[in-house]
């Protein structure tokens, strides 16, 4: 299966935290999306693998990709590695994505920032022919995607672009909140984290919409890029 766009997440909810309206907006369009969890996010307050596991299933489902994997890599604790990075490759050279969503470059939790630059490092290294992979026993052939952008959780980074997701925050919302153990919920005995609160649950809509605002639509989503993005025509710009 070809995708057109894998979306990588240090742990399950990065994703549709991240960039799930965006998600939703390209599948509607018909574009083929995958996501790749590098972690189980075992190392989390709330929940457990197994619970986390089961939102991950659900989430997807919500926004209807066409594929979710984990590569189980030890959360906390992973290295930019060789290892690591072969890990990744081979799922890109399997789905052949055109585009690569991944984690913020700087955050809060040290895991996005690594897996950021861990993700980016094996988009490149992906591409290069030398480098041998084997998948179900047969060899890959190199592939590059031709775009990779990170897009924006906790801190509010300054976006280089933004994408107008009015008809599908909700969507968003819904996938988010397929995280039963990690969201706020007043009837839980679990622990409290910073992503518990009703704030943090209210600022899931009002960052989108302040961010739309800016760009004089309801609701917007956020990203970096690594290099120029490039129009054809000054016209393609809204």
């Amino acid at each position: 299966m070809k995708l057109d766009i894998l979306a990588i997440g240090a742990h399950p909810d990065d994703v549709e935290l991240g960039c799930g309206a965006t998600v939703a907006k390209e599948i509607a369009a018909g574009k083929k999306v995958g996501i790749l969890d590098l972690t189980r996010g075992e190392l989390g307050t709330r929940g457990t693998p197994e619970i986390r596991e089961q939102e991950a299933k659900a989430a997807a489902a919500i926004l209807g990709v066409e594929v979710r994997e984990n590569l189980a890599i030890p959360d906390g604790f992973f290295i930019n590695s060789k290892e690591n990075q072969l890990k990744i490759i081979e799922v890109l050279r399997k789905y052949q994505p055109d585009i690569v969503l991944c984690n913020a470059v700087d955050d809060r939790h040290i895991d996005h920032g690594k897996g950021a630059k861990l993700a980016s490092d094996a988009c490149f290294l992906s591409g290069l022919r030398r480098i041998e992979t084997t998948h179900n026993g047969q060899q890959q052939q190199a592939w590059r995607p031709k775009l990779v952008y990170h897009y924006i959780q906790w801190k509010n980074l300054e976006p280089d672009f933004v994408v107008d997701v009015g008809d599908f925050i909700k969507k968003k919302e819904e996938a988010v909140f397929a995280y039963t153990s990690q969201f706020y919920d007043p009837n839980s005995d679990d622990p409290s984290t910073p992503i518990s609160s009703s704030n943090f649950k209210e600022s899931i809509s009002y960052r989108a919409k302040d961010l739309g605002r800016l760009i004089g639509a309801e609701y917007a989503e956020g990203f970096t890029v690594e290099r120029y993005v490039a129009v054809d025509s000054l016209y393609d710009l809204k």
